[in-house]
Formats: structure tokens, C-alpha cells, sequence
């Protein structure tokens, strides 16, 4: 063989291992493993490791970066993750500022992302940016639902509502003040405190003073204990509302005897075990139960682990459909991915079964919730 001849080959080899390396499908993710946000971002992390590596015969990469529950972070991860890694997709972030702030990045950047958050602001409406962005907590309104129902169903008729001071506080605000209208239940008392704060004591005081039948703490996380002890502490006797923000067992483990008996909506996935058979979530939410508990020990489960799940999921069964239209690493693969997150249908996950549209770019019904009570510190299916 000829000198030239041979240089020719292996650079055509070189140009085929590249075009190769090249076709791998890059998943970029921000989440909030450290910060107020830990608690929810380390059981994401943790469900990032159980994700596939390969998909349509393509292997999947993941950069999983850390964005410390900042606002800032989580767009600076954004930019590196899609201008020097160059991914495919991002995954994230594990708070709703986070993930608002992160939208004008990805939209720029034509990169579809599928966000952990549960703000419906973050997927509505779909205007030209949102158009590229798709989330899979539910939405406030189907969880302000349960709640509400339930508080009518056992003859509250006021409430103090106590949130965070931020994109997921007044959310939850607006969507249950709205519901808790129609159900005849007025809001007696609206107060709001940071996620960083270490007292209540000043909005607890007024919501007491208010003497409601019930109370709603709208937070997530280990700081939504922070009212409902302070309000325990100055001996309110109503009943105790959380949101699905605090479906974890570090929520459990930090709130103790304090957070005994409250009610709050959650994804099936929370009480997979104690779902009947015919349940349509019971089986695909019992796969990642057994999977995550497989890897992170049993009773480490949590419903904001299942959320980055379904991230995976829906991913997953998106970029299987792009693959037979462009390669990964390129704009049209990406734009594919794009169209094939908005047309999703019936797919099941740990939280619900997803249908997308052009209109919703969140895909769950009311298969998705369920209420829980909190017995002996554990979460107990209400039927």
C-alpha cells in the first residue's frame, strides 16, 4: 500500500471514529445538590446515575453540574453546559427561580430543556422561549385542587396561607386563591417569608390572631418546617396543610412530632406501595421505587428524585424519535427533540402518565396526585 493511500485510510478512519464520537447524545444537567434546595437536589442527582447510557443504540453522556440553589448559578451552568459541552438537552433545575431564569438561555440557544420545578409559569403559556421548554412536577393548580377539595370536604372554611417570598410562594397564592373562591373558602391571612429565614415569628403571630380553621404552608424543602413549628410553638390547634413541595423523608426527619398529621396533595409515586393494583401510576412508579432504593438503600425514595425521573423518561422516549431524523450534536437533532417532548402520548412515569401538545408542555391529568397524610412520621395514601 502506498504511503498516500494509507494516510488517505486512516484519515478516512480518524473522520469515522470522529463522526462517531460525535453522534453520542449529551445531556446536560444543573441541580440544586447543596443550598436551601438540597434536599430536593441531591435525590435528582442521585436519579441522574439511573438514567440509560444508551438510547436508540447511541450512547448518552451526562454533565451533571451543581448550581448551589442561585439563581445565578443555574444560568451560568446553562451557558457553560450549552456552549462548551455543547449538549443535546438540559435537565433542570431543582427550584422554580432557577429554572425561570434559565429559559431566556435555552431559548436562545434553540436547546430544549425539561425542568424539575413546579411553577406552571415556567411552561405557560408557550410563547417563542417556552416554546423550548417542558417541565414534570405538577402544576400548582392541580395540587391547590386536592388541597382544596379535601379542606372542603372536612368543613374548613378559612385559611392563613404562609409562602415562600418568591416565584413559588406567589404562584401557589394566585392558583389557590382562585380554587379556595370556588369551594367557599376564604383566606384570612397571607403571609410570605425567605427560604433562608430563621424565624416566622412576626407572620405567625397574625395568622394565630387570624384564628383560621386551617393553615396552608406553600414552601419546599426542610424550610417549610420553620412555620409550621413556630405555629405549633404558639399552640395553633387547626389542621396543617404543606404543599407537594416537601415530599421527602428529610422533610419528615427535620419536622419530627411538629409536622405529625398534616395533609398535603403528592405525585403516587410518594405511596407507591400502598396504591391499589389497578392504579394506572402503581407500576411505573414502583420501577423507580425499586430502582432508586436498589442503589441509595430502602426508605431513600422521594417524589423529587421521581420528578428528575420522569425528566429521564420523557428525554428518553423524545430523543429515540429524533434519532431517525437528525444525528446528535446538531440543531436539527435538537429541533427534532424539541417537536417529539410536545407529542408525547400516554407515557408512563413515576408521577403520572405525560400526553404533550402545543398548547401543554407538561402532559399530566389527574392521575398525577393523590393526597397523604403524615402518620407515625410516615406518608399514609389517602383514599
Amino acid at each position: 500500500m502506498n504511503h498516500s493511500l494509507k494516510a488517505a485510510l486512516i484519515g478516512a478512519l480518524w473522520l469515522l471514529a470522529a463522526g462517531a464520537a460525535h453522534a453520542d447524545i449529551t445531556v446536560g444537567v444543573t441541580v440544586s445538590a447543596t443550598g436551601p434546595a438540597a434536599s430536593l437536589g441531591i435525590p435528582e442527582k442521585n436519579t441522574i446515575a439511573l438514567m440509560p447510557t444508551t438510547i436508540g443504540g447511541q450512547k448518552v453522556n451526562y454533565i451533571v453540574l451543581d448550581d448551589a440553589s442561585d439563581t445565578t448559578n443555574a444560568v451560568s451552568n446553562t451557558r457553560k453546559l450549552i456552549t462548551e459541552n455543547k449538549v443535546d438537552v438540559v435537565l433542570g433545575s431543582t427550584t422554580t427561580p432557577n429554572s425561570l431564569a434559565m429559559i431566556d438561555v435555552v431559548a436562545e440557544a434553540q436547546t430544549p430543556m425539561i425542568s424539575m420545578a413546579a411553577s406552571s409559569r415556567i411552561v405557560e403559556p408557550v410563547d417563542a422561549k417556552r416554546r423550548w421548554v417542558f417541565k414534570t412536577p405538577q402544576n400548582d393548580i392541580m395540587m391547590s385542587l386536592a388541597i382544596a377539595s379535601h379542606m372542603a370536604n372536612v368543613g374548613v372554611k378559612t385559611v392563613g396561607f404562609i409562602g415562600f417570598a418568591d416565584a413559588y410562594g406567589e404562584g401557589w397564592y394566585q392558583e389557590f386563591a382562585k380554587i379556595a373562591a370556588v369551594k367557599g373558602i376564604s383566606i384570612v391571612a397571607n403571609e410570605r417569608y425567605a427560604r433562608t429565614d430563621t424565624s416566622v415569628t412576626g407572620q405567625v403571630l397574625k395568622i394565630v390572631a387570624a384564628k383560621p380553621d386551617a393553615v396552608l404552608i406553600a414552601a419546599s424543602g426542610t424550610p417549610a418546617v420553620l412555620p409550621q413549628r413556630t405555629l405549633k410553638e404558639r399552640g395553633y390547634a387547626g389542621r396543617y396543610y404543606q404543599t407537594h413541595g416537601v415530599a421527602n423523608n428529610d422533610f419528615l426527619r427535620v419536622g419530627g412530632k411538629d409536622v405529625e398529621g398534616t395533609y398535603l396533595p403528592s405525585g403516587p409515586v410518594l405511596v407507591a406501595a400502598q396504591l391499589p393494583a389497578n392504579h394506572p401510576v402503581a407500576k411505573s412508579a414502583l420501577e423507580y421505587v425499586n430502582k432508586y432504593e436498589a442503589a441509595n438503600g430502602k426508605g431513600s425514595v422521594s417524589t423529587f428524585g421521581a420528578h428528575a425521573w420522569d425528566a429521564g423518561m420523557l428525554m428518553q422516549v423524545a430523543a429515540a424519535q429524533a434519532l431517525k431524523k437528525a444525528k446528535p450534536g446538531s440543531a436539527e437533532f435538537r429541533s427534532a427533540l424539541r417537536d417529539a417532548l410536545e407529542s408525547l402520548r400516554e407515557v408512563p412515569g413515576a408521577h403520572g402518565i405525560f400526553n404533550t401538545s402545543t398548547t401543554d408542555h407538561l402532559g399530566l391529568d389527574q392521575r398525577a396526585r393523590v393526597m397523604v397524610k403524615i402518620e407515625n412520621g410516615a406518608w399514609k395514601y389517602q383514599p
